[in-house]
């Protein structure tokens, strides 16, 4: 990849070489490859890696065939989000935006986000307005992003965030690099709030954009159940390694009280269980600017519609 002048002095029509693209996929070639076309078609035309967690559909040899102009890596086993760590490696441009592949940016989103990432040096994650399709409505989560409880700094250009949505977002690489990218330990499912954690612990900030938009079709490929299972062994994990005690204790007994008594939960918490001798070695807790975020969030954790743990 060639290394191009960023900043300001990109153009309002033609290629932004300030926003890379990072795609993580597995099992759904033919969403991934419409993906790819509509990315493709940006005004940005930006960069794109697709990271190909261990397909077995041919995912891809048709993107070597139909999309030579990607960037490919093709992972053997499926890493989850710690795909999204190659992807970035790839990179050498200033932000990355995420991008599922069942999702695509609208025209303009990358560059509006470089702006505002440019305008704002402590500014680590710029998260979008989601319109579902084919409806073309807003996901329930934008409310709560358009009203976060969260207190940040009075330069942020929208709401402060506690934690964010990956496949939403675009961020600020160096932020991303600095706070060592995913945990391998999460995989998938809620691997976004450790990270946010960590970046809040280093003095960065997170907001939420109503500028920059990316558009959803949620995939009929996917195992709910387990993105369940992992999504509550994530969450406990999360809590256990940040919160303060009471703070966690808390969550973790609102967590008991609400999710589903089935054995879709009881694997997740036998797995969250499982994993408490090297939770409790690498546990860190948040210095007390960070665990405000989590704290001023746990009113709307709990009246929420669009964060239970249903599959």
């Amino acid at each position: 990849m060639t290394s191009e002048p960023t900043g300001p002095a990109a153009s309002d029509s033609g290629r932004d070489p300030r926003v890379a693209v990072v795609v993580i996929t597995h099992d759904r070639r033919d969403e991934l490859l419409l993906a790819l076309s509509r990315l493709r078609d940006l005004p940005e035309q930006p960069h794109v890696v697709v990271v190909d967690n261990g397909s077995s559909d041919g995912t891809a040899d048709a993107v070597r065939t139909q999309h030579a102009w990607v960037e490919l890596i093709a992972s053997p086993e499926n890493l989850g989000a710690v795909g999204r760590n190659l992807g970035v490696a790839r990179l050498d441009t200033p932000y990355v935006a995420f991008c599922d592949d069942d999702t695509w940016w609208d025209p303009g989103s990358l560059r509006t986000a470089a702006d505002a990432l440019d305008a704002h040096p402590r500014l680590a994650v710029v998260t979008a307005r989601i319109v579902v399709e084919p409806g073309g409505v807003e996901d329930p989560i934008v409310a709560e992003l358009r009203d976060s409880p969260v207190v940040g700094a009075d330069w942020l250009p929208g709401p402060a965030l506690g934690s964010f949505l990956a496949g939403a977002s675009v961020l600020r690489r160096d932020a991303f690099t600095e706070v060592g990218g995913f945990s391998e330990r999460l995989w998938l499912g809620g691997e976004e709030e450790l990270m946010a954690g960590d970046l809040a612990a280093a003095g960065w900030e997170l907001c939420y954009l109503s500028t920059i938009a990316i558009h959803h079709q949620a995939s009929t490929a996917r195992d709910p159940h387990k993105r369940r299972q992992d999504g509550i062994r994530n969450t406990l994990w999360t809590t256990w390694l940040r919160r303060p005690f009471r703070p966690a204790l808390r969550r973790t007994v609102h967590l008991l009280r609400t999710v589903p008594r089935d054995r879709v939960t009881a694997r997740g918490l036998l797995a969250a269980a499982r994993g408490l001798p090297w939770v409790l070695r690498e546990r860190r807790v948040l210095p007390p600017h960070a665990e405000a975020r989590f704290a001023a969030l746990e009113h709307a954790q709990r009246s929420s519609s669009a964060r239970r743990y249903v599959s």
